[in-house]
């Protein structure tokens, strides 16, 4: 490694921005190789320890392997500070804001009076009864587990008696499930249970049996596939907002799906509208041909923000133009410090000032952000371009460094097309969070049972993601929603999007 670090006489860029970015990296690549040398001595510390050490945990006296030891009599002797005083203390305590937090205004109280008996009340003098001036109240969070329920729709006969015509009685709601034994609560709890805190369904199985009820996950299974295809509709609604876009932006991640003639690794895809249409729509595929983002992507017109998959090339073709990520470039870049640190650090640190005028432009309006990544995003970037073409010679085409030249070389384009339109990001990273949920949850529940489950959790993904979007509780958005979506017209069905539906839940007077 000792070879590829910089030289003292290797030539630096002239940009004083460029070499802050450099000595910033360099920084940190050193601090980060200190860290690791840190923890190897530290594990060899505890290896020399257990193999030539007692037996005991107790911590034998003395120095130990790597400490930088001083003799006690060397030390100074430790003198008591002096105690603050009482106001300095309670400013810096109140200025800390460290102590106990209030408890949330919006939990329910319940009471519990602590009086004191009638002999305890009198007063001890003169036997006075004494007289209650006020109150001190304390108090303690306590939980209660989820308590199941049975909901009984009692619906009286009525018969005429005179003519012995036929019996009346009230129809039943519209339910979820017809026939279903669960109702919208419930199932609520098993969609939010599944696909936002990535609890299989067996271990929602032997939650409810805690509970005293019999739950077989098959039953669940079937629960979340047709709660999937009640949502379907507005799921479709979702979907074409999303389509109808000025940017959207797109990721895929790998899934394992069960499939007749075995296990298949499948691809979860996430779509993000723009601000205008704020829904995050997830489809699920056997596999990554192009033919699942083509297949989505079809009917869009607008910018694409992705990674460098060929899969997207077919969209590119049909109108849709490409916008790249700094992100994947920037990363390649730092992989290939351990190889080509000075050259790879210059990089990354070039590009570190494409973000510094990101985040300086980040809460201005919309023309002064354009303005100003025209007046220094501009220029930094046909600088960088430069200096890629002047050092893409002299590096090994198949080295990591070269690697990482060559994709940004292949991707210059649409790198560039962020600084054209202040809606535009200048990387994907929103995509790669909302693939952050997927990623945990499979490390859960492992699998899709087969591409129609993919389906099913893709479109009940949609909607848990498209809530936390919008800092949405999932519970009660899901519950009133299946309520009512069995009998909503498809006129109606707009103000059950969660955005819609947050809006109308508000008070009138916010």
């Amino acid at each position: 490694m000792a070879d590829a670090l910089p030289t003292p006489d290797a030539p630096l860029p002239d940009d004083p921005a460029v070499l802050q970015g450099m000595i910033r990296e360099l920084l940190a690549a050193l601090a980060a190789e200190r860290h690791d040398r840190q923890q190897l001595e530290n594990r060899l510390d505890l290896l020399l320890q257990r193999v030539y050490g007692p037996r005991s945990e107790k911590r034998p006296p003395g120095p130990t392997l790597f400490d930088e030891f001083t003799p006690a009599a060397d030390l100074p002797e430790a003198t008591e500070p002096p105690a603050p005083a009482a106001s300095e203390a309670a400013h810096k305590k109140h200025k800390t804001g460290h102590g106990r937090r209030q408890l949330p205004a919006t939990l329910p109280r319940a009471p519990v009076v602590h009086d004191l008996t009638e002999a305890e009340k009198l007063c001890p003098c003169c036997q006075t009864p004494r007289v209650r001036i006020g109150e001190e109240i304390s108090e303690r969070l306590d939980y209660t587990p989820a308590v199941l329920k049975v909901i009984q729709h009692v619906r009286p006969k009525y018969l005429c008696r005179q003519c012995a015509g036929e019996i009346v009685v009230a129809a039943l709601p519209a339910e979820p499930i017809a026939k279903g034994v669960a109702a919208p609560g419930l199932l609520a709890h098993v969609i939010v249970s599944k696909f936002a805190d990535h609890l299989p369904l067996y271990r929602q199985e032997r939650i409810f049996a805690r509970a005293g009820l019999d739950l077989p996950r098959s039953t669940l299974c079937g629960w979340l596939r047709d709660c999937a295809d009640l949502l379907r509709p507005l799921y479709a609604l979702m979907m074409q907002a999303v389509l109808e876009s000025k940017v959207i932006h797109t990721d895929d991640t790998p899934v394992r799906m069960l499939q007749p003639e075995g296990a298949v690794t499948g691809r979860v895809w996430v779509y993000l509208g723009d601000a205008q249409q704020p829904y995050t729509i997830y489809t699920a595929t056997a596999s990554r041909q192009r033919d699942g983002p083509q297949g989505f992507l079809r009917a869009f017109r607008g910018y694409l923000q992705a990674d460098a998959f060929s899969g997207y090339d077919g969209v590119f073709a049909h109108g849709v133009t490409e916008v790249a990520c700094w992100a994947h470039a920037r990363r390649k870049f730092v992989d290939a410090e351990s190889t080509d640190a000075a050259r790879a650090a210059e990089a990354v640190a070039r590009i570190r000032v494409l973000y510094e005028i990101e985040a300086r432009g980040r809460e201005l309006p919309a023309t002064e952000r354009l303005a100003l990544r025209q007046r220094e995003s501009q220029p930094a970037l046909e600088s960088f371009q430069k200096w890629l073409d002047s050092i893409a010679v002299a590096v090994l085409p198949k080295s990591p460094l070269g690697q990482a030249i060559t994709y940004v070389r292949n991707q210059w384009t649409a790198l560039n097309v962020y600084v054209t339109d202040s809606d535009l990001a200048i990387d994907n990273n929103a995509a790669e969070r909302a693939l952050r949920g997927t990623a945990l949850g499979r490390k859960n529940w492992l699998f899709f049972g087969s591409e129609t489950g993919g389906h099913t959790a893709a479109i009940l993904m949609s909607f848990i993601a498209t809530c936390q979007r919008h800092h949405l509780n999932p519970w009660p958005y899901l519950k009133d929603v299946l309520t009512r979506l069995p009998s909503t017209t498809a006129e109606d069905l707009p103000h059950l999007l969660p955005d819609v539906w947050a809006q109308s839940q508000r008070p009138a007077h916010a």
